[in-house]
């Protein structure tokens, strides 16, 4: 008979797909950003040279200074000028009172098709790239992908929800599964959580060895993960070596 072969993880157009849509999530998250601040800067530099251009020779100072002079003022007020604009914004968020100015234009920009889409995408992603890694991964497992007899480190990010976890009749938990050595990118698996390994290791540690390919292994002593959070599976550590 022909061994059975059980493949855990997804084919290889399902994971060319997943690959895909991260590259573009991750692109747009980049170009945006920083295309609409480049139009921003470019904007506010036309508009401040136009206007001391515009002011009489005797009493604009800028008139008789050097073009590469004013070619670096100009590229100083566009830079400046709208990091100052976000530093405020962002400051202006944080207060009471305007944060339910703030709620309401996100909502109505939400309703906007397509842009609504975008930006909710986006600023979902901002807002877990720029999350401390403690409060974003809950501790560092072990999971057989992508087939059996293989294992890969993953984080535990959350409990599966009301939402889920009725589906299902043992408990079972969100993780995220990085590549190497680029841990930005992977997939995401909801699995039973006595099918992943606890390891005894800090998030960080993971990371580095996720990134060095395995060429730094975990320490065999290291702080324990967060307790309380969700509910773990067999915890194990790694030898210097890094056997099980």
């Amino acid at each position: 008979m022909p061994e059975s072969r059980k493949d855990i993880g997804p084919g290889p157009l399902v994971r060319l797909r997943n690959d895909l849509k991260n590259d573009l999530l991750t692109g747009l998250a980049v170009v945006i950003p920083l295309a609409t601040t480049l139009w921003l800067s470019t904007i506010v530099a036309r508009w401040a040279v136009e206007f001391l251009t515009s002011v009489p020779k005797q009493f604009n100072p800028l008139q008789t200074q050097n073009p590469l002079l004013l070619s670096f003022i100009n590229l100083m007020v566009g830079l400046v000028v709208p990091l100052l604009g976000i530093l405020l914004i962002g400051l202006a968020a944080r207060i009471a009172v305007v944060k339910p100015l703030v709620a309401f234009g996100e909502d109505s920009l939400i309703r906007i098709p397509l842009a609504g889409t975008v930006y909710k995408t986006l600023k979902q992603l901002l807002e877990t790239l720029l999350r401390d890694n403690a409060s974003r991964f809950r501790r560092v497992v072990l999971v057989e992908y992508p087939r059996e007899g293989i294992f890969a480190l993953a984080f535990v990010t959350g409990s599966a929800g009301r939402s889920l976890q009725p589906l299902f009749p043992e408990p079972m938990i969100n993780i995220f599964i990085p590549t190497s050595p680029n841990p930005t990118t992977g997939w995401y698996a909801l699995v039973a959580e006595k099918d992943v390994k606890t390891l005894d290791i800090p998030v960080d540690m993971a990371f580095r060895t996720i990134i060095s390919a395995g060429i730094l292994s975990p320490d065999q002593k290291s702080s324990a993960p967060s307790e309380g959070l969700y509910p773990q599976g067999p915890t194990i550590s790694y030898s210097p070596s890094g056997g099980a």
